[in-house]
């Protein structure tokens, strides 16, 4: 776990490595599952929310975050987010973006030595 800068919530967030990614992915996915329990213990059908809720509290469990929205958490997963912007140090929106979305400035190629270039303005 690592907490960056989310383009989305506008937040910085707890982000899931691999592994804590994983357990919060299958139980996003067994909430879809037509074997999950779809009815409540008193016979009435289970909310969307009552089907999310074990999603959103493993990630509070892992992170010590609380979410409320199973899809925010989602897209918190470290993997998906690109290197810090040489300019303003915010995360990328995706390890192949082109330029930041926060500032605007464009990612230049890095050299054969492996370093980035300075950041040039767009």
């Amino acid at each position: 776990m690592k907490v960056l800068w989310c383009w989305r919530c506008k937040l910085d967030v707890p982000m899931l490595d691999e592994e804590e990614f994983a357990r919060v992915a299958g139980l996003y996915r067994a909430a879809f599952s037509p074997r999950s329990p779809t009815e409540a213990p008193s016979g009435e059908r289970r909310s969307i929310e009552a089907r999310f809720r074990p999603v959103c509290e493993e990630y509070e469990r892992l992170t010590g975050f609380h979410e409320t929205n199973a899809n925010a958490v989602m897209h918190h997963r470290l993997s998906q987010y690109g290197p810090p912007c040489a300019h303003c140090g915010k995360p990328l929106r995706t390890p192949e973006a082109r330029h930041c979305a926060a500032c605007g400035v464009t990612r230049q190629a890095p050299p054969a030595g492996g370093q980035e270039l300075p950041p040039r303005r767009v």
